[in-house]
Order: structure tokens, then sequence, then C-alpha cells
């Protein structure tokens, strides 16, 4: 009975490994990052999305800005000739952003009101939509984060705008069912909806002809969905909504980037990262407990720290250099006889400290012992004496019979 529970087990994995291995061929997979870009061709990118823009605003430029909205200073931005466009096009420009999060700063979204005061139209579809702007104008979202991927999985619909009836498209893919759950009814008009009939496209208008849309459903404008049988017109359906006579449509990609904002105004990606991180309570305190561990180490090395010992040079062979000194004082004042005395008696008290052998006398006999004892040819051992003799006998010694002298005295010391 035991071995039930491990069999069913093993059953189990056979099904979930080898079955989807065998049907691996039966359909192919398509690819499931999600970027919603312009320039993105795969299933979940918005190439597609940003190619219709032209036909939907037709006579309208198209330009890309990828710069911060709250960045309006003409001699901050990289790209002056926008600011010209928008002061030439003010109340006829439209800001597209889709993104997959807009989390704009509180210079950022001030700025996007200022847009919208001048008559201007701002379309906003994203899965995550800042707080701030959410209680900017009195919504509350609820927010689905699950994939699905089984047949029509991501059904919405939305009023068409010339005779407000309800259109509904779906496609087999992933999606976010997220929603708006309160909103300001007063002022806020519902476009769209998801497939449990609850909000997720939205627009909040003034008086002077500029209006906010907010939309919850980016996957309704990738390439998936768009080119799923008819969901092209979903896409028209949505942009409709904005008034004719739209001179600039601007597609914004600041936010791909910049997630969280930026209060600096333009500042590097690293102050932001830095000045983020010290806004997180936890990280923060990580930052100063590491910046205090670094301080400690530093205080205690430096006094555990050894000095450098200074570098003391060897003693030098006072010996030597006597011997060196005394030999100059000898070369210089031409003292040859002299010093191949010296030469000589040094060469025999050699012989006597290591050969052993009596030098009293430096005949033959004695001659033939030394060659015996260092190994040396009898030859150079008789050129030694005959030349120490012959030297000792003459009234001066020239310079170079001494240094022939010295020459035969290295070679037999370097031999022994």
């Amino acid at each position: 009975m035991k071995r039930y529970p491990i069999i069913a087990l093993s059953l189990v994995l056979v099904i979930n490994l080898v079955l989807p291995a065998c049907n691996s061929n039966a359909s192919k997979e398509i690819n499931p990052r999600i970027t919603i870009w312009r320039k993105d061709k795969i299933p979940y990118g918005a190439y597609y999305a940003f190619e219709q823009l032209p036909h939907l605003f037709p006579g309208a430029e198209i330009v890309i800005d990828k710069e911060s909205p709250g960045n309006k200073n003409f001699f901050q931005r990289k790209d002056n000739q926008l600011v010209h466009k928008l002061a030439a096009h003010s109340g006829r420009t439209a800001h597209f952003f889709l993104t997959p999060r807009m989390l704009p700063s509180s210079s950022e979204f001030r700025a996007l009101l200022d847009f919208v005061y001048e008559g201007n139209q701002v379309f906003i579809s994203s899965f995550s939509i800042g707080r701030e702007i959410l209680d900017s104008l009195k919504l509350t979202t609820h927010y689905s984060y699950g994939f699905e991927n089984d047949a029509d999985s991501l059904r919405i619909s939305i009023a068409n705008p010339e005779n407000r009836v309800e259109e509904s498209y779906s496609y087999p893919g992933l999606y976010y069912n997220s929603y708006f759950s309160s909103m300001d009814s007063g002022f806020t008009t519902v476009l769209g909806w998801n497939h449990k009939n609850k909000p997720n496209f939205i627009k909040i208008g003034y008086d002077n002809g500029g209006a906010i849309y907010l939309h919850l459903a980016p996957l309704a404008f990738s390439n998936f969905f768009l080119l799923h049988k008819e969901n092209s017109r979903y896409y028209d359906c949505a942009l409709s909504n904005l008034p004719k006579g739209i001179e600039l449509v601007v597609w914004q990609e600041y936010f791909r980037t910049h997630a969280n904002g930026d209060d600096s105004g333009g500042s590097s990606s690293l102050s932001r990262a830095f000045s983020w991180i010290m806004k997180q309570p936890a990280l923060s305190w990580a930052v100063w407990l590491l910046l205090l561990l670094f301080l400690l180490i530093y205080l205690f090395e430096s006094k555990r720290r050894q000095k450098l010992i200074p570098v003391k040079k060897p003693l030098s062979n006072a010996s030597l250099d006597f011997v060196k000194t005394i030999g100059r004082l000898y070369f210089q004042r031409k003292d040859n006889k002299n010093l191949v005395n010296k030469m000589t008696a040094h060469f025999l008290d050699h012989v006597r400290n290591h050969y052993n052998l009596s030098t009293s006398r430096t005949d033959e006999e004695f001659q033939k012992r030394l060659a015996y004892k260092t190994g040396i040819d009898y030859s150079v051992i008789n050129n030694i004496v005959y030349q120490a003799q012959f030297l000792a006998d003459q009234p001066e010694v020239t310079d170079s019979e001494l240094m022939q002298f010295n020459h035969q005295l290295q070679n037999f010391y370097k031999q022994v």
C-alpha cells in the first residue's frame, strides 16, 4: 500500500515532463518577452502601433521624445527643436505614453498637467500608474499580475467613438486583468472595459479642451493583439477618442528607462539611482551601516599597521677595500718591485696554509708536489716560480711585467 503514493507521483512527473516534450513540435512557442517598444517586432512589442500613427493622425508630425516631460528648459534639453514645436502647436498636441510603468515624479506630473491645461492631450497606457497621478485624479485601481495563455485569454471591449456602441475584442495571449475600482464620475468618462465589465480605459477632460486618457491594458496595443483577426480596429477606436485637428504627436519613451521618475530635473542616472536607494528605509540603513563599517575598518587598520622598516645597507668588506687601497697606493707610487715581493709572499703564504707545503725552498721538488696537490699542470707552477724569482732579481719591474705576473697568479687562484 505504501508504494501507491510513489507510483502516483511518478505518473504525474511523466505526464508533466514527457507529454509537453512530445507536443513541443505540434505548436510553435512565441516569444513571451513583453517590451511594448516601438522598435520590437516580437509578439509583445509595439512596432505595429507606432507605425500606424501616421494613418490615424494624417497630416500630423510624429516625433519621439526620450527626455523628462518636466524638463522644458530650452538650455537643458538635448532636443531644443521639440521645445519650439510644442510652443508652435500648443493646444493641438498629443503626448502618447506606452510603457510598462508610468511612475512620474512630482515635477514631471505637474508638467503633464501643464500640458493638459494648455489644451493638449495626454494618452497613458501602462500596467502600473503612479500613486500621485491616481490620487490627484481621485482614482483607485485594482492590479492583476497573473498571466494566462488560454484561448481568448484577453477579452476587452471599447465604446465606438462614432456611435457609442460597445465592441468586444480578444486574442489567445497574455493579459493583465487590471481595472479602475473607483473614480469620480462627475468628470470621468469610461471608454473601455475588461471581460468582467470593469472599466480599464477612462478619459478625464477639462474645460479648455485638454484631456488625460488612462488605459490599463497596454497588451491591447501589442503586435500580437492588433494583428489577430480584426483587432486593429480596437486601436483605431481607442485613439479616435482624441479630438480632430491634432498637429503634433509626441511618442514619449522617457519612462521606459526612468520608471521611478526624476526629481532632479535631468541629473545623471547614478545620482537618480542613489536618490532612490536613500528613499527606501531598508536600503538607506544598509548604506549607512556599510559606511560605518568602512570607517571602523579604516580607524583600526590605520593604528595597527606597522611603520615601514628602513632598509639598511649591508656592511662593506673592509678587508677587501683595504687591499684595494694599498694596491692603488703602490701602483700610483710606481713601486712595482715592492708590490711584486708582496704578491710573491702572499702566494707562498697561500701555499703553506692550504697545501701544507714548506716554501723555504722553491726547487723542482716543491713545484712537482704543488702541481700534484693542486691538480694544475707543472708548467704553470714552474712559470709562476720562475717569474717570481726573475722579478725578485731585477732592480726595477716594469708595468707590463707586473701585469703579466698578476695575470699568472690570478689564473692559479681561479683553478684551485
